[in-house]
This record gives C-alpha cells, sequence and structure tokens, in this order.
C-alpha cells in the first residue's frame, strides 16, 4: 500500500509504525512530498533489525522532476515509484546489508562504493520486471 501526502509535515504518528525511519527521511528532498511503500518501509526496518545497525537513507522518494535533475533514469526511475531507498553504507556492512537484502527479496540492487564514504550507497527496490526496467536486477554506478 502507498501512503502519500503533499509533505512529510503531514504524515501524523498513528500511521507510521516504522521506528528507525522517519517520513521526513523518505520524502522528495525537492519538493517535500511523500509516496512510500509500505512494504519498502518493512522491508527496511527488517533489514535495520537483523543488521543491529542505522541504515541511514539518502534518497527514498523522488517526485519526477527532481528525479530527472538527479538521476540518469529520467522522470520515471525506481524512486519515482515509492519503491526504491538509497542507504549510506560502506565495505563489510555493505556487503551484509546486500546479503540481507538479496534473501529478503530485493528486486533490484544497485551498489556505489568508490569515491568519498559519504557518498558510498546500496540502492534497493521492490519495483516489479517491466519495460526499461528488468528484475531482478543488479548494478553498479
Amino acid at each position: 500500500m502507498l501512503i502519500r501526502a503533499d509533505s512529510w509535515q503531514a504524515v501524523g504518528r498513528e500511521g507510521w509504525t516504522w521506528s528507525h525511519f522517519s517520513p521526513r527521511e523518505m520524502a522528495c528532498h525537492h519538493c517535500g512530498r511523500l509516496v512510500i511503500d509500505d512494504a519498502l518501509l518493512t522491508l527496511l526496518e527488517t533489514m535495520r533489525l537483523m543488521l543491529g545497525r542505522p541504515l541511514p537513507v539518502t534518497s527514498g522518494y523522488r517526485c519526477p522532476e527532481w528525479n530527472e535533475r538527479v538521476a540518469r533514469t529520467g522522470r520515471d526511475g525506481p524512486h519515482t515509484t515509492g519503491q526504491a531507498a538509497d542507504i549510506r553504507i560502506h565495505g563489510g556492512d555493505a556487503l551484509s546489508l546486500i546479503r540481507v537484502a538479496t534473501g529478503l527479496g530485493v528486486r533490484g540492487l544497485g551498489v556505489q562504493q568508490r569515491g568519498e564514504y559519504s557518498g558510498r550507497i546500496v540502492h534497493v527496490d521492490l519495483c516489479e520486471d517491466g519495460p526499461g526496467r528488468p528484475r531482478p536486477w543488479v548494478w553498479t554506478y
């Protein structure tokens, strides 16, 4: 089920059951809108509990305009579906996350482990197979 709000601030605590992730963290950095699949939030929460460490989300939902500016996938990439998140993580912790994520049925897995530590991420998504977006799939940035 998709959770939708014009602003992350409009999301009430009573409907948000994922204690390690916030609506603000998952909202679009450009416009503040929130469109996020509760299955993705449950996946993130499960991975967080299994790994026993924080999983800082650097990008959750992206509006089409923002995705077009920051990603090669244009206006309809995985983040625009509310089914994708980028997690800041590196090294052995990234490998542990990848193992847990694949075991939990992640359909898309992107890995960026070069450059500054603050820019190293693992992308996870639950998108279905479709035109221009084959799943399951793994890639590097």
